[in-house]
């Protein structure tokens, strides 16, 4: 079975793909501060 194919539930496939999204989402969240010195909560005007 390849690891790239989409399976429903939890599947290695699945896990993999949760991961790399993940990965991608916290780069971004460390990119977005070290440009904006302020953090993302900041940002979306959750904190003051």
């Amino acid at each position: 079975m390849k690891k790239n194919l989409w399976f429903w539930g939890f599947t290695d496939s699945a896990e993999t793909w949760n991961g790399r999204l993940a990965m991608i989402g916290f780069i971004t969240v460390v990119f977005i501060e070290l440009v904006t010195s302020k953090g993302l909560l900041y940002l979306a005007g959750l904190m003051d």
